[in-house]
């Protein structure tokens, strides 16, 4: 039975990572966790308390395609907590997770060979996604010196119908400041380019607040998530907010790929959004990994990488030591059983010589990945000062 050339996607090798990492630990090893965005925090107490009351009433089926509507009458109030923004919650629609936004972005903006740029390094699955759903993702090579995000000239020369910004981003960290957010939607309105924003790592924030899409502009989509600054990644909920005319369109499409979001996991997320201190808590606990990985990977021989702004990863280039970045993981997993992952994930023409470190688990395991990780080095690479 022939398979379609659409489905014919690159793995997620992150994934792949992760399940090597099992595997070892599976063998009676510690295992040091930096490759994968999956918050050491767990997710808050009031969703969890909340969980076992609903299922106990068992009192769960299904919900309105678009999400509960007292869902999204709060995520509509934090648009105004976070943003000082009075969002209308006809607007917010409750996913499946990110990944079910972007499936319900792409389907409802872009017809079939459509050209959506995306910053290069960036989010894997945005490419393979758009992949599947017979469109094309247009790799835009960001530079450190823009930090690493899309300028304005990007979308003039690729010839884009749409274009999808991560601030902060995976898997750099980076933000866009708010002048060159604007800049960026103004482009994409004058070329008649839809414009996507992903803010999944709002909350997780140091020196300066992201910037919302929303604030600038309601002729937009932005896409966020419980999985991250909520830490219920295993819960796939998420929402989208898009502008007021498309609203029935995304509700159709909703309605037949996925009926509704887990029920379940709509009431959980209600919840979490009442969980303020411990939220601020977890993000100190961010702050402080970023410190100790800001301060000892340079030590460690690492030098090159943009410090970031938000989320909880570090995009380290590692070219001065190999331009193998998978094996370069791979014997670092092997050797000192640290975990962290290649840069081919985020970047197809120059993720041989980058690596991802994620500073999401517990500020003990981070301290522990410092020094498997700079023994690692100076057994190996001891040529690097």
């Amino acid at each position: 039975m022939k398979k379609s050339n659409r489905s014919n996607v690159d793995p997620f090798i992150v994934m792949d990572v992760m399940e090597a990492a099992r595997k070892a630990e599976e063998s009676g090893r510690k295992i040091i966790h930096m490759e994968v965005g999956q918050p050491g925090t767990p997710a808050p107490r009031l969703a969890k308390n909340i969980l076992s009351k609903e299922l106990q009433n068992n009192n769960l089926g299904y919900t309105v395609s678009l999400g509960l509507p007292d869902l999204r009458n709060r995520i509509s109030k934090l648009y105004g907590e976070w943003y000082n923004l009075d969002l209308n919650p006809e607007r917010v629609i409750v996913t499946t997770g990110s990944s079910g936004a972007f499936i319900l972005s792409f389907a409802t903006l872009f017809d079939a060979g459509d050209r959506v740029g995306i910053g290069s390094p960036g989010y894997p699955s945005y490419r393979q996604i758009l992949k599947a759903q017979n469109l094309v993702a247009v790799d835009i090579q960001t530079e450190l010196e823009n930090k690493f995000q899309p300028i304005a000239d990007d979308i003039i020369k690729n010839n884009l119908n749409g274009l999808l910004v991560a601030s902060p981003a995976n898997p750099t960290g980076s933000m866009l400041d708010k002048n060159s957010l604007k800049k960026l939607m103004e482009c994409s309105k004058d070329n008649n380019v839809s414009f996507i924003s992903d803010e999944i790592y709002h909350g997780i924030e140091y020196e300066n607040k992201a910037v919302s899409a929303l604030e600038i502009s309601n002729n937009c989509y932005v896409i966020n998530s419980f999985s991250k600054f909520f830490s219920m990644t295993g819960w796939r909920i998420g929402w989208m907010v898009v502008p007021e005319n498309h609203i029935r369109q995304v509700e159709r499409v909703a309605q037949n790929l996925f009926i509704c979001p887990p029920h379940v996991s709509q009431i959980t997320a209600l919840a979490a959004l009442d969980a303020n201190e411990e939220l601020k808590e977890n993000v100190e606990v961010y702050t402080k990994n970023r410190e100790i990985l800001l301060n000892e990977l340079p030590k460690a021989g690492f030098e090159t990488f943009s410090p970031p702004d938000g989320a909880f990863y570090i995009y380290v280039d590692i070219s001065k030591f190999s331009n193998d970045s998978l094996s370069f993981c791979k014997k670092m997993l092997d050797e000192v059983g640290v975990a962290i992952t290649p840069g081919l994930d985020f970047d197809q023409k120059r993720g041989s010589s980058t690596i991802r470190f994620s500073y999401a688990r517990s500020t003990e395991d981070i301290i522990e990945g410092t020094k498997r990780i700079k023994e690692f080095m100076n057994k190996n690479y001891d040529q690097r000062n």
